[in-house]
């Protein structure tokens, strides 16, 4: 018998194979989401650890988002999900509005309330990875005032056994980018901890939070 007949239908079995594989690894389920469609205005849902803030459930056009008011002029944040190391990425939509030449800074993170953010510095005009307080990575930013920002940090593992921070944002609605814009190179990672954002109102204006997710990374 010519097994050469029956070699293109075997690549073809190993291609759906893959395909199949890549198609459940981006749909890997969630381990953590929260859009606040079902929570009540003017609540502190139970399953977001405030951390300080005066957050609020608030309504805008119908849609619910948590919000931080615009004063006072601090830095506050909350913290969600399951606790982890590395292997998972947090994301979010991030919405502010800038007020003369004051401007909002605000972040997701991973690994607790002092492990690495992804931070949007307009006044910087920078996107950073922020180690605890300290800014160890930095790029050029283009924020953009009165529009909701998306953003997503994640952390992996490396064939070396060391470790990569990485960090993307971008305007909602628009294309996510391809590769990382923000990255951060760890021999060793900050203890586990729950994923987090934060948010600075230095405009005095508020700041608003949305679509609160957690996903595994393969």
């Amino acid at each position: 018998m010519d097994r050469s007949a029956f070699l293109p239908a075997l690549r073809l079995a190993a291609f759906g194979l893959f395909a199949s594989a890549l198609t459940l690894t981006a749909s890997a389920a969630p381990l953590y989401l929260q859009d606040f469609t079902k929570a009540e205005i003017g609540s502190q849902p139970d399953d977001l650890l405030l951390l300080d803030g005066q957050f609020a459930v608030r309504e805008d056009a119908g849609n619910r988002f948590f919000e931080l008011p615009g004063a006072p002029l601090e830095s506050f944040g909350f913290l969600f999900g399951p606790s982890n190391q590395s292997g998972v990425e947090v994301s979010a939509r991030i919405f502010s509005t800038k007020q003369g030449r004051k401007f909002p800074t605000f972040a997701v993170g991973l690994n607790g309330a002092s492990g690495y953010r992804l931070q949007v510095s307009p006044a910087k005009k920078s996107l950073e990875i922020l180690k605890g307080d300290a800014s160890v990575a930095s790029v050029p930013f283009d924020w953009k005032s009165g529009e909701w920002t998306e953003l997503r940090l994640r952390i992996v593992k490396n064939a070396s056994g060391t470790f990569r921070v990485e960090g993307r944002a971008w305007p909602s609605g628009g294309a996510e980018p391809s590769q990382p814009l923000v990255t951060l190179d760890e021999a060793t990672l900050q203890p586990a901890g729950k994923s987090g954002a934060w948010g600075m109102p230095f405009a005095g204006t508020p700041i608003r939070f949305d679509d609160l997710k957690v996903t595994p990374v393969p």
